[in-house]
C-alpha cells in the first residue's frame, strides 16, 4: 500500500463525499482519485518518473499540489515542495541539491524559474499556465493525453512501493546558512496522521480550513493530510488573506483550522473580527514558535479552545501536543508526547533531567525523518540511536506537561517562517565595508519577531543602513531581510571569543 490508497479507499466507500473545496470548485473523493491516477500515469508514461525520482513543486496551495503528492506516493517518487517566498538563488540551490528531475511551476513563477534556468539543465519544466516559455511542457496536455490514452480507470504504479518509501524532501535552513532537506517517508506521514487524529479527535465528519502554506509541514501535515486520511473535507485557500479567511470561517463553516501567532494577530486586528461568526469551529491549533498566552486568549475569548502543537520539519511535525480538555487549564504548555512518539529531556551529556529541570528535547518515533538529503554528517549529528536532537529546551511540570523554554539556537520566527541568522550573516560577511556582523531577533507586534543586523564597519568605511539593506534583494527571500541596522564599534564577546547574542538581543530590543 501507499498513501494514494487513502484517497482510493474513500473513493470506493464514499465516492461523492467532497474531499477538496477550492475557489468555488468541489472535488469529490471519486474525482480526486481519478485526478491522481491520470497524473501518476503522466508522470510515469510521459516523464519517466520512477521510484526515488525528485519532483519539485513551485506554487501556492492548490488541489494540483495534493494531486502531485499522492501521484508521487503511488510511483515511489519524492515531492520537493518549494517555499515560494524564497529568492531565485535559494531555489537554484535546492533544485541542484536534490537533483530535481521535474519542476512543476505555476504561471506566477515562470519568470522566476527562467532567471535560474541555466542551472537547471537536467530538470524538465512543466507549466500549470496556458502559456509558458519555450521548452516547457504543459500540465493540461500531459494529463489530458493520459485520459485519452487510457480511456477508463487509470492505474499506473511502480513495484516495491510501500510506506517505507520516501515521499517528501522539505528544506529547512540550518545554522550553517545552507538549507538541509529533511527526508520524510510515507510511513512518517501515516503515523503523523494517526497522531493528528488523536490530537484533534479528527474524523470524517470534520471540515478543515487550510490557509497556511503547504510547502511547510505545518500547513500540509498538521491537519490537511490527516483530514484526507480520515475521509474529511478540506477547504484550501491559495494563501492566507485575513478578509478571505474570516469570510470562509463564517460561510464555509469549518470545524478545524491551524493558525500561527502572526495570522491570529492579523485576524484579531481585522475590523470584522468581532462580528464574524466562528461558531462552527470546535478547535483552533497553533504553534511554530513559543506562543504567548495573550495570543491563545484571543481565541479563547471567542469561546473556542486553542491548543498548541510542538514539532519541527524533521518530526513531520507532530511530536507533543495539548488536547482540548487542557486548552485553558494548561494554556502556554505544548502538552504531552504524541501517542506514537517518545520524548526525552536531556542535559549536555545526554542524561535525562528531573521534572522541573530544563533539558534538550529529543524525539523518537515512526514520524521522525529518515535523513537529511545527501548530508550524512548533519544526519549523524541530529539523529543518534533513533533519537532526533531538536536543540530546543523545555521542562516538564509536576503533571507531566511540557513547556518550551527556548527555541533552537539563534532561530528567528517571523510570521511563522523560520529565519536562521547564519544565512544573513553570510551575505554581510561578503561586503568589503563590513568588518564583522551578527543578526538577532527584535520583537515585533505584527510578525512576532524580525531580524536586525548589528554591523561593525571596516576602518575608513562609511557604509550606511541603506547600503547594508541593499545587500539582500535578489540573494535571500524578502521575509529574511533585516528590518533594521544597528552599528557598533565592536561585537560583544565572551572569554572564548564567542559573540554574545543575548547581549545583542537586549541592545536591539
Amino acid at each position: 500500500m501507499d498513501l494514494s490508497d487513502w484517497i482510493a479507499r474513500w473513493a470506493d466507500l464514499r465516492p461523492e463525499k467532497v474531499a477538496l473545496r477550492f475557489e468555488g470548485e468541489e472535488i469529490s473523493y471519486r474525482s480526486f482519485a481519478a485526478r491522481i491516477g491520470r497524473l501518476a500515469a503522466a508522470l510515469k508514461g510521459e516523464l519517466d518518473v520512477g521510484r526515488g525520482d525528485r519532483v519539485a513543486f513551485l506554487g501556492y496551495n492548490s488541489p494540483e499540489m495534493l494531486d502531485l503528492l499522492f501521484a508521487c506516493a503511488r510511483l515511489g517518487a519524492i515531492l520537493v515542495p518549494l517555499n515560494w517566498r524564497l529568492a531565485a538563488p535559494e531555489h537554484a540551490y535546492i533544485l541542484k541539491n536534490c537533483q530535481a528531475d521535474v519542476l512543476f511551476a505555476e504561471a506566477d513563477f515562470h519568470d522566476h524559474v527562467e532567471s535560474i534556468r541555466d542551472g537547471l539543465t537536467e530538470t524538465r519544466l512543466v507549466s500549470y499556465g496556458e502559456e509558458a516559455p519555450a521548452g516547457w511542457l504543459y500540465y493540461d496536455g500531459l494529463v489530458g493525453k493520459m485520459a485519452g490514452k487510457w480511456g477508463g480507470p487509470v492505474e499506473a504504479r511502480n513495484p516495491h512501493v510501500d510506506y517505507d518509501a520516501p515521499i517528501l524532501i522539505v528544506y529547512t535552513s540550518g545554522t550553517t546558512g545552507r538549507p538541509k532537506g529533511a527526508v520524510l517517508t510515507q510511513n512518517a506521514l501515516f503515523w503523523n496522521a494517526v497522531n493528528s487524529a488523536h490530537m484533534h479527535d479528527l474524523t470524517s465528519r470534520d471540515h478543515v480550513l487550510t490557509v497556511l502554506p503547504m510547502f511547510h509541514v505545518g500547513g500540509l501535515n498538521i491537519q490537511t493530510l490527516p483530514a484526507l486520511h480520515a475521509g474529511a473535507t478540506v477547504t484550501l485557500h491559495r494563501r492566507f488573506e485575513p478578509t478571505a479567511t474570516l469570510a470562509s470561517l463564517a460561510e464555509d463553516r469549518p470545524t478545524l483550522t491551524v493558525l500561527v501567532p502572526a495570522t491570529i494577530a492579523a485576524l484579531a486586528g481585522h475590523s470584522r473580527w468581532a462580528e464574524t461568526d466562528l461558531s462552527s469551529l470546535r478547535l483552533v491549533t497553533t504553534g511554530s514558535s513559543i506562543v504567548p498566552v495573550p495570543v491563545l486568549e484571543i481565541i479563547h475569548g471567542r469561546g473556542i479552545p486553542c491548543i498548541q502543537v510542538y514539532g519541527s520539519t524533521e518530526t513531520a511535525p507532530i511530536a507533543i501536543y495539548l488536547t482540548v480538555e487542557d486548552a485553558e487549564r494548561k494554556a502556554g504548555s505544548t502538552g504531552k508526547p504524541a501517542v506514537h512518539c517518545d520524548v526525552r529531556l536531556v542535559d549536555a551529556t545526554d542524561r535525562e533531567v528531573k521534572p522541573g529541570t530544563a533539558g534538550e528535547i529529543l524525539v523518537r518515533g515512526p514520524n521522525v525523518m529518515f535523513e537529511y538529503w545527501g548530508d550524512p554528517s548533519a544526519t549523524a549529528v541530529s539523529l543518534k540511536d533513533g533519537w532526533f536532537h531538536t536543540g530546543d529546551i523545555a521542562h516538564v511540570d509536576e503533571d507531566g506537561y511540557y513547556w518550551v523554554d527556548e527555541r533552537k539556537k539563534d532561530l528567528i520566527v517571523s510570521g511563522g517562517e523560520n529565519i536562521y541568522p547564519a544565512e544573513l550573516e553570510a551575505v554581510l560577511a561578503e561586503s568589503p565595508d563590513i568588518a564583522e556582523a551578527a543578526v538577532v531577533a527584535r520583537a515585533d507586534i505584527k510578525w512576532g519577531e524580525v531580524p536586525v543586523a548589528v554591523v561593525v564597519r571596516r576602518e575608513d568605511s562609511t557604509i550606511g543602513p541603506e547600503e547594508v539593506l541593499a545587500l539582500f534583494p535578489g540573494r535571500l527571500a524578502g521575509f529574511k531581510h533585516p528590518k533594521d541596522v544597528v552599528f557598533m564599534e565592536a561585537l560583544p564577546r565572551n572569554a572564548m571569543g564567542k559573540v554574545l547574542k543575548y547581549a545583542l538581543r537586549d541592545l536591539v530590543g
